[in-house]
């Protein structure tokens, strides 16, 4: 069972001074609807270190979380994320903050999987988590409630999101270095942060294309 850590506002000092330790983060948000920042909210940010554990967070509507924005601009610690495009833009919006040294399990998989159509977070748990079901059915639910009124079902939700992202950027990685293509996924890694600029600007559509 995956332990659940819950928050409000930020987390804590010690849980800071403990996430700092690793070098390695993955990360998720959940808001509450899909137009973000231009209508709904962020409502929940989950991180785990890796070690089959989740922690949850319930920021205020005035986001300040200045722990929280301590592990996302160091640049020494890996965020991994997958669609980070959606996560990253959702955090520096409302946490007035810059995400630093990010790593997409999405663009990863699009890179090297090309035996598949199918990029999305379940089904990379499902091939790299030894069969691993991941129950997306909770993913239209309502993230502003308070985290006490949140059932079991649905923490166990968010937290699916983060726990399998750090054995699925192990397997992605060894992948990258076998078809010759990890120098190309880390150039789209230090262009995601202006493709996210983009679409805080609106440009949503692709910019290069004819």
């Amino acid at each position: 069972m995956t332990k659940i850590y819950k928050f409000k506002d930020d987390i804590s000092s010690d849980t800071l001074k403990e996430l700092e330790k690793h070098s390695n983060i993955s990360l998720d948000t959940e808001g509450s609807g899909l137009q973000i920042p231009h209508r709904d909210r962020l409502s929940l940010i989950q991180l785990s270190s890796g070690n089959n554990d989740a922690y949850i967070i319930q920021p205020s509507q005035q986001y300040q979380c200045p722990n929280i924005v301590k592990i996302l601009e160091n640049e020494k610690i890996t965020k991994i994320g997958h669609y980070l495009r959606y996560d990253v833009l959702n955090l520096q919006y409302f946490l007035k903050c810059q995400v630093k040294n990010i790593w997409d399990s999405k663009v990863c998989s699009k890179l090297v999987r090309t035996y598949s159509q199918n990029h999305g977070l379940k089904d990379l748990v499902f091939e790299f988590c030894n069969g691993k079901k991941l129950n997306k059915q909770y993913g239209s639910s309502d993230w502003n409630k308070s985290l006490d009124e949140m059932t079991d079902a649905m923490l166990q939700y968010a937290a699916g999101d983060v726990i399998y992202l750090h054995k699925i950027k192990v397997a992605l990685h060894k992948m990258l270095v076998r078809e010759n293509r990890l120098e190309l996924f880390e150039s789209c890694m230090k262009f995601l942060p202006s493709r996210i600029k983009l679409d805080e600007k609106l440009f949503t559509e692709d910019i290069f294309a004819h």
